[in-house]
Formats: C-alpha cells, sequence, structure tokens
C-alpha cells in the first residue's frame, strides 16, 4: 500500500484550518504540551503496570511467563510498528496521526481496565502498543515542525523527554498507590481523562504538512515477526527450555531478521533506509538507545518484583521506593540539553552511560536484608544514567537527518529503545525464573555490561565537540 502525491499536495497542510487558529506561539505550545502529556501517559503506562503486575496475578490468575506478555506485549507491539508509524506521520500529518493514536490508545486503556481475563488483557495491550508506537515519533515530529529554531527546539525536546523520565519514575508511585488503595485496573482507567485532555490541547495545535510516503508492507511484517518471534524465544526458553517450538521460533526469528534486511536493502522507498547507519550520529543514539532503556525498563520491572516479593512490601511501598530517582531524574532531563551546548553530546552522553552503570553495579550488590534507604539511594545514579543520555542521543539523532526524515528517524531510536525494553523483560523475568536473588544479581550486571560497552563505544565514535 502506498500513498503519493504531486509535488503541490505534498507542500500542503492537513486541511484547510491552517490559516486560521491560534497564532504561531501558541500552536507551538499546544503542540509542545499535547506532545509531553501524551508520551507522559504512554510511557507512565510500562512503569505503572510493572509495580501492578502481581495484583493482576492474584486476581486474574497465570505464571510469570504470563505477566511478563503482560509487559511485553505492549512493549513489543510498541517496538514492531514504530518504522511504519514513522511513515505513517510524513504522510498524512504528525497532527492527524498523533491524534488518531491517542484517541485509540485512550480506549484501548479502558479496555484493559475493565479487561475479565489475563488472555483480553494482553490482547488490549497489544492494541495499547500499537497506538502508542504512532505517538511517540509524530510528537517528536510535532516538536521538530512546533520549533524551527534548533536552541528551542532542544529546550522542546528536553521538556519531552522530562514528561517520559518522570513517567518512568513516578510510575511505580502511582502504580503502587492506586492498586494498594484500589484495584490494578485504576492504573489503567487513569490515562483516560489524560488522554482526552490531550486530544483537547492538540486541537490548539497548528496542522503539520504531509510529505510523499510509501508503507513498506513486507518490512512491517517482517520486523514484527522477528521480534514477536525472539521475544517467544526468550521469555518461553527461559521457563520451559529449549523445546522444540522455542527453537523453532529461534530459527524464524533469524530467517524473518535476514528477510527484513533483504527487503529493505532492495526496495526504492524502504521503511528503514538502511544508508541511514553510514552516520555515527544515527548509529550511535540507535544503540545507546537499545542499552538505555534495556537498563531502565528491565531494571524497574525487577526491582518492582523484587520489593514485594522478595521483601514483601506492598504496591504502594514498592512504588514510593523510586521516588529519590523521580525528584533527580527530572531535573538531570532538563540540565542534559545546557550540558551538551556547553560540553558537546559526546561527553553528556558517555558521562549517562558511565553513571548508569555504577547504578547498576550497586543494585546489584542489595539482597533482601539490605535498608531501604540504600536501595533507594542506588536507584538515583540508575534515573541519572538516563536522564542524561537521552535528551542528549535524541537531538544528536534528529540533527543527523534532513527535516523530512524526522518522524523516520525518531521512529528507528524509539524502535530500538522499546526492543531493548522488550528484550530485558524477557531476558530479566527468565532469569527470575530460578533463585530470585542471583538473577536479579546477573540481570542488573547484564545491563551494566551494556551500558558500560556503549560507553567505549560513544566515546570512541563520537567527536569531542
Amino acid at each position: 500500500m502506498s500513498v503519493t502525491r504531486s509535488g503541490a499536495d505534498t507542500a500542503r497542510t492537513e486541511g484547510a484550518g491552517a490559516r486560521s487558529g491560534p497564532g504561531p506561539a501558541g500552536s507551538a505550545t499546544a503542540a509542545l504540551a499535547a506532545s509531553v502529556l501524551g508520551f507522559f501517559v504512554i510511557t507512565l503506562d510500562v512503569s505503572g503496570v510493572n509495580v501492578a503486575l502481581p495484583a493482576v496475578g492474584d486476581d486474574l490468575g497465570g505464571s510469570l511467563s504470563g505477566l511478563q506478555w503482560v509487559a511485553d506485549s505492549y512493549t513489543l507491539m510498541f517496538a514492531a510498528l514504530m518504522l511504519s508509524a514513522g511513515a505513517l506521520s510524513d504522510a498524512i500529518g504528525a497532527r492527524r496521526a498523533y491524534g488518531w493514536g491517542l484517541a485509540v490508545f485512550t480506549l484501548a486503556s479502558l479496555v484493559c481496565g475493565a479487561a475479565p481475563t489475563l488472555g483480553a488483557l494482553t490482547a488490549a495491550r497489544v492494541v495499547q502498543g500499537s497506538a502508542a508506537a504512532v505517538m511517540v515519533p509524530t510528537s517528536l515530529a510535532l516538536i521538530r515542525q512546533a520549533f524551527p529554531d534548533p536552541e528551542a527546539r532542544a529546550r522542546g525536546i528536553a521538556l519531552w523527554t522530562v514528561g517520559g523520565a518522570v513517567a518512568i519514575a513516578a510510575g511505580p508511585v502511582l502504580g503502587g498507590l492506586l492498586t494498594t488503595q484500589g484495584s490494578w485496573r485504576a492504573v489503567f482507567f487513569l490515562n483516560v481523562p489524560a488522554g482526552a485532555a490531550g486530544l483537547l490541547t492538540l486541537l490548539r495545535a497548528a496542522p503539520s504538512p504531509r510529505h510523499s510516503a510509501r508503507f513498506d508492507v513486507p518490512g512491517q511484517l517482517t520486523a514484527v515477526l522477528t521480534l514477536v518471534a525472539l521475544t517467544f524465544a526468550v521469555i518461553e526458553g527461559g521457563h520451559h527450555g529449549l523445546t522444540p517450538m522455542v527453537l523453532a521460533a529461534v530459527g524464524t526469528a533469524v530467517a524473518a531478521a535476514a528477510a527484513f534486511v533483504a527487503v529493505e536493502a532492495r526496495r526504492r522507498a524502504p521503511m528503514l533506509p538502511l544508508g541511514m547507519f553510514r552516520q555515527r550520529g544515527v548509529t550511535v543514539p540507535v544503540v545507546a538507545g537499545f542499552a538505555c532503556n534495556a537498563a531502565f525498563y528491565g531494571g524497574v520491572f525487577v526491582l518492582s518484583l523484587f520489593f514485594q516479593e522478595q521483601r514483601g512490601q506492598s504496591a504502594f511501598s514498592a512504588g514510593l521506593m523510586f521516588v529519590p530517582m523521580a525528584v533527580i531524574t527530572a531535573n538531570f532531563n532538563y540540565l542534559s540539553p545546557r550540558a551538551v551546548t556547553r560540553y558537546g553530546p559526546r561527553a553528556v552522553v558517555v558521562a549517562g552511560l558511565l553513571v548508569g552503570t555504577a547504578g547498576c553495579c550497586a543494585l546489584a550488590a542489595a539482597g533482601a536484608g539490605t535498608p531501604w534507604w540504600l536501595i533507594a539511594l542506588a536507584m538515583v545514579p540508575l534515573g541519572i544514567g538516563g536522564a542524561l543520555a537521552m535528551p542528549a542521543l535524541t537531538s544528536l539523532m534528529l540533527e543527523s537527518v534532513a527535516a523530512e526524515r524526522a518522524g523516520t528517524a525518531a521512529a528507528l531510536l524509539n524502535t530500538s529503545r522499546q526492543t531493548g525494553g522488550a528484550l530485558s523483560i524477557a531476558v530479566f523475568g527468565a532469569l527470575l525464573s530460578g533463585d530470585f536473588v542471583p538473577g536479579m544479581r546477573e540481570s542488573l550486571l547484564i545491563a551494566a555490561a551494556l551500558l558500560v560497552a556503549n560507553a567505549l563505544g560513544a566515546a570512541a565514535l563520537l567527536p569531542r565537540r
């Protein structure tokens, strides 16, 4: 399926309303506010649900692998569909694509909250993740369109990342509070008014231009098949060993990945232009973004279970453990662009990855008897590391591509990040299925190794300024 337009159509905006409505300043502010709110909500859904998973299991039943699928079905579709979402953003306009994504996400959240079985919840999470995949690249494209000045755009991206960072860190607090005082279902119902507010704010944003774009169906199908098969192999293999079905999933993932590369290399308008990887400003953010999300999402998943299942804390008490990290992370997200202006992206990215490594190593030394305040303190460097690195990586990525590729670039970066989160939950969950505390330590040390390897790579590949 393709979407093509003449040169005149390509330049036009989403509708005749482009000439009316609020002025440029108001439009830009509305676009930024809607983007930040939407990114906050979809990220909150990841970390908040992690804390609620034990309560979901108690209410709906299911094994640890079933609960992993509740988390990963969302993250997996988030990652798998994001590249096509970038093309959708370019084809129909970022504002329209973002609005549809936010509307579907809000409705899917309502269905999640009312789900009668674990299977129904997992299915609704698939829809949620698909909608989130549309929202992330289109939100970044909205910010780029609203702020053509690089410095203003960097501040907008910083606020966007602050929203996501606060959501990741504060999600366990809200999720724990809602689960303890009410029900795990309230974690999903919370998205409904937030989604409605985002849609109302989006109405004040200026319409977005449309660009000629093609939907790469073979590339999308092979990408989804690769990620689903790989995640299935990791989750089920960790719990049941190398069964024939797991080995078949591994073979399917390898074959689908090879087919994806072959398809993208031969298409005139590929979903993922492989030539983008020749630029260090693209390759470094993609690989480092994978490592950052693997460490953070995987760490939040492991620690949420550790607090409740090994230390006997309530969901709310477990959520409170993330508060120091939440407060400090938000501030460092906003400081990151200033540090990039002064020291350059290389220094900020490397520093962030190394600080995150220190946090993972400190947390790996924790046990069931470790004082709560010491664990909460050890979580802070993990949050600071991502808060420093991700705004710098995002700005570097967007500055390395042409404006018309903003949606595709944002999609590529966030596909890599969400894939890191999905696979870390799969791998870490498999490690936890045996003896929990040793499995937790192995998981956190794997995260530390990923971060330090990327710090060394960024130091070697990025210029000093």
